[in-house]
C-alpha cells in the first residue's frame, strides 16, 4: 500500500546541495509506494473485478502515467511547493485549490483507517482467538501514542524495510513459480485468463475494480517534494515520476498475475479472508512459513503506513489551522513540550477508531480514491491550462497529455461505487460549508 507520508515532507532549507540523481528519485518513489503495494487490496479488487486484477492494475497504470506527466510538468513551474493544492489554486482558482486540498485531507484521514483495518485482519491470522475489535483498538492506540511522542521512521529505516519487502516478494514469486509448474500446470489457454476470462468478464466490474486498484500507486506524487535536492529537476522530476509509476505497475502486475494463476479469479474470496487474500495464496504456494512471513511483512508495512498517514493528517490539519482555513485555536495549536499538534493527532486517532468499525477495507479504499482522483483531475486540468494558455515552454503534446489524464481519471472516478461517491460528495459539501463560514468570519474580523 502506498504511503502518504511523502506529502507532508518538510521543505528543505535554502541552499541544499543538488546531489540526487534520477535513480535516487526512482528508488525514493518505490520506497514511498512499497514493493508490496498490490497485496493489501488484492482480494477486494479480485472480488469486485471478478478476477481481472492484472487488467485493473494495468488500466490504473495508464491513468497514473498521464497524471504523472502532469505532476512532473507542474513541478517545473512550482519546484519548491509540490502539491496538487498549490498547482490548482495558482493555475485555476483558489476555491478549486481549496476543494483539492480538502479532498486530500480525506485521503489523509482514510489512510490510517484502512491500515488499521488491514493490520487487525492480519493480526487475527496470527492470533485468531483475539477478536478483530480488540486488535483494532490496539493498533489505533499504538498509532496515536507514537505520533503523540513524535516518533517517525527515518529514510534509512524505510529503505531497509523496502529492501526486506523486495526480498520477500522475490521469495514469494519463486515459490509461486514452483507451485504453478508442479501443481497447477496450466494449459496454454489458461495463461491468458488473468487478463481476460470470458466466463466472468464484465466491463463495469472491471472499471470499478480499476477505481480501487489505483490505490496501488498512491504516493507517487511525493517525488515532486524532492525538487530542491535534485540535479536537473526540470527533467528528472518528471522522468522519475513516470518511471516510478511504470516500474510499480509492471512489478505489481507480475505479483498479481502469479497469484491469479495459483488462485483462479473465478473463485471469489470469502468475506472473512478477502482483506488478507494474498497471504492465503502464500499459504497455498509456500505453506505456513511463507504465510506467516508475508503476513508479518505486510503487517509491518501497513503499521508504518498507518503511523505515517496519521501524522500526515495531523500535520495537514495543523497547516490548515495555521492558515485560518480551519479554526486556528484548536487546529493550529502545538503541544509546548513535544511540538506535536496534539489536538489533531487525537482527533485523527478518534476518526481512525470510528472508521475501523464503521467502514470495510473496500469502502475505505474507494473513499480514499475518491479524494485522490479529485486531486488527479485537478492537477491534469492545471497542467492543461498552464501549457495551453500561459507557458512559452515547448513540451510534447501540451494539450493531449493532460487532457487524456483528465478524461481517464474522470472516467475511473465515475466508476467508484455510488456509496463512495455520495459519501465523498458529502465530504466536499462539508468542506465548502466550512470555507464559507471561515470566509465570513475573516470578513467580520476585518470589518471590525
Amino acid at each position: 500500500m502506498g504511503q502518504l507520508e511523502s506529502k507532508v515532507r518538510d521543505k528543505p532549507d535554502d541552499g541544499l546541495k543538488r546531489s540526487l540523481k534520477l535513480w535516487h528519485l526512482i528508488a525514493y518513489g518505490i520506497i514511498i509506494i512499497q514493493p508490496t503495494a498490490p497485496m493489501g487490496i488484492y482480494g477486494v479488487v479480485s472480488n469486485v473485478a471478478r478476477g481481472h486484477v492484472v487488467t485493473a492494475i494495468l488500466l490504473a497504470m495508464i491513468a497514473m502515467l498521464f497524471t504523472a506527466v502532469s505532476y512532473g510538468r507542474m513541478a517545473r513551474i512550482y519546484p519548491s511547493a509540490g502539491s496538487a493544492y498549490t498547482y490548482v489554486g495558482k493555475e485555476l482558482h483558489p476555491l478549486f485549490g481549496y476543494v483539492v486540498g480538502w479532498s486530500m485531507l480525506l485521503d489523509y484521514i482514510l489512510n490510517p483507517i484502512i491500515c488499521a483495518i488491514w493490520c487487525s485482519a492480519a493480526a487475527v491470522n496470527i492470533l485468531p482467538q483475539v477478536p478483530f475489535a480488540a486488535w483494532a483498538v490496539s493498533f489505533v492506540i499504538v498509532f496515536t501514542a507514537l505520533n503523540l511522542r513524535g516518533v517517525q521512521t527515518s529514510g534509512r529505516v524505510n529503505a531497509l524495510l523496502a529492501l526486506a519487502m523486495s526480498i520477500v516478494v522475490v521469495f514469494f514469486l519463486a515459490e509461486a513459480v514452483r507451485y504453478i509448474a508442479l501443481v497447477v500446470r496450466p494449459v496454454p489457454g489458461l495463461w491468458l485468463l488473468p487478463f481476460y476470462d470470458p466466463r466472468t468478464f464484465s466491463p463495469n466490474r472491471l472499471y470499478r475494480g480499476t477505481s480501487i486498484a489505483v490505490l496501488t500507486y498512491i504516493g507517487f506524487d511525493g517525488i515532486s517534494t524532492m525538487s530542491e535536492e535534485v540535479e536537473n529537476p526540470r527533467r528528472n522530476i518528471m522522468f522519475a515520476t513516470v518511471l516510478t509509476c511504470f516500474i510499480i505497475g509492471i512489478l505489481s502486475s507480475i505479483e498479481v498475475y502469479a497469484a491469479q494463476l495459483v488462485w483462479p479469479g473465478r473463485i471469489p474470496f470469502a468475506p472473512e479472508i478477502v482483506d488478507t487474500a494474498f497471504v492465503q495464496i502464500a499459504l497455498r504456494v509456500g505453506g505456513k512459513f511463507l504465510f506467516h512471513l508475508l503476513n508479518a511483512t505486510l503487517l509491518i508495512a501497513n503499521m508504518g503506513s498507518g503511523i505515517a498517514a496519521q501524522f500526515g493528517a495531523a500535520r495537514l490539519l495543523y497547516a490548515m489551522g495555521r492558515g485560518n482555513s480551519l479554526p486556528r485555536r484548536f487546529f493550529g495549536a502545538l503541544d509546548p513540550r513535544s511540538a506535536v499538534p496534539k489536538n489533531n493527532v487525537l482527533l485523527v486517532g478518534l476518526c481512525t477508531l470510528g472508521g475501523a468499525f464503521l467502514l470495510t477495507y473496500e469502502r475505505g479504499a474507494e473513499l480514499l480514491n475518491f479524494g485522490a482522483f479529485i486531486a488527479f483531475m485537478g492537477v491534469n486540468a492545471a497542467a492543461l491550462v498552464h501549457y495551453k494558455f500561459r507557458s512559452q515552454e515547448k513540451v510534447i503534446f501540451p494539450v493531449l497529455m493532460p487532457l487524456c489524464g483528465l478524461l481517464v481519471s474522470a472516467f475511473i472516478w465515475l466508476h467508484l461505487s455510488h456509496s463512495a461517491q455520495l459519501l465523498g460528495t458529502a465530504w466536499i459539501a462539508a468542506g465548502l460549508l466550512i470555507y464559507v463560514l471561515m470566509r465570513r468570519e475573516r470578513d467580520r474580523v476585518i470589518a471590525a
